[in-house]
């Protein structure tokens, strides 16, 4: 029997992240993804909208059909 894996190349929050420390963040995703690790990826709070900043992905755990990611931000882009 087959899992279900999802390869993801950016970071989509769409609102749903929580801020662990000062510039890390912690988000539960439905299904298996799979992340790259500890190199800079694109986050968005929409998978439409302009990048919000990067990210590097410090830790990814499946468990019970989800994903949760912890990433750290390494720059933010100004809304200016």
């Amino acid at each position: 029997m087959g899992m279900p894996l999802e390869l993801n190349t950016m970071i989509v929050t769409k609102g749903r992240e929580k801020r662990v420390e000062e510039n890390l963040f912690v988000l539960v995703k439905e299904g298996y993804r799979l992340y790259p690790i500890d190199i800079p990826i694109d986050v968005k709070k929409t998978m439409d909208s302009d990048s919000s900043g990067s990210a590097v992905i410090k830790k990814v755990e499946w468990e019970n059909s989800s994903t949760t990611i912890t990433y750290q931000l390494v720059s933010l882009n100004s809304t200016n």
